[in-house]
């Protein structure tokens, strides 16, 4: 699930740092009601859901939105895992900045112009948690298999995206883009 609206987003600036992004930016009146649609109309998860979570305030609050509609359970884990792809000196400048990057990961996924993450870093450290989740497919108490709701931010997303469906983390944008809120099925099978 890509987080809802941020105060980010409105304000069209790029929040990578984990500084400000654990702390500041979180979702809008507009941001909280496209979580409520979105959790409450999905018929795929439900109480039993484990909920992971970025740090970033924008993803803790709709982690916790989420957690109250789907009534889970298990209370929400936190991961730097699923952080917001840091975007280096661009971060704080305007979101068009993101297109820059974008140009550039298609021709290297492995570069670190600005001082950025690279797509395939990203890929590497959300597929390492995806791993070690799959060793941990079962509630004990309950002998059944957990559906696992991931909270976490639009590159980061399509970067995973790009790993379940063994496409180079290059092509990222050519994948179709998670709006806010929106939960997407990644299933490993």
């Amino acid at each position: 699930m890509r987080h809802g609206q941020s105060e980010a987003n409105v304000a069209g600036i790029i929040v990578s740092d984990p500084k400000i992004g654990c702390n500041q930016y979180g979702l809008t009146a507009l941001g909280q009601q496209q979580v409520i649609k979105s959790a409450s109309n999905t018929s795929e998860l439900n109480q039993d859901t484990l909920i992971i979570s970025s740090d970033f305030l924008r993803a803790q609050n709709t982690a916790e939105i989420a957690q109250k509609i789907l009534n889970t359970t298990h209370p929400i884990q936190y991961s730097t895992a699923l952080r917001e792809r840091f975007f280096g000196e661009l971060n704080a400048q305007n979101d068009t900045q993101y297109q820059m990057v974008w140009d550039i990961d298609q021709q290297n996924p492995d570069h670190q112009e600005f001082g950025v993450e690279s797509a395939n870093q990203v890929v590497s450290r959300v597929s390492a948690l995806i791993l070690q989740l799959e060793q941990q497919p079962f509630d004990e108490k309950k002998n059944v298999r957990l559906k696992i709701l991931l909270v976490a931010h639009g590159d980061v997303l399509q970067l995973l995206q790009t790993w379940f469906q063994d496409v180079p983390a290059s092509q990222h944008r050519s994948l179709p883009h998670l709006e806010t809120a929106e939960i997407r099925c990644l299933n490993p099978d």
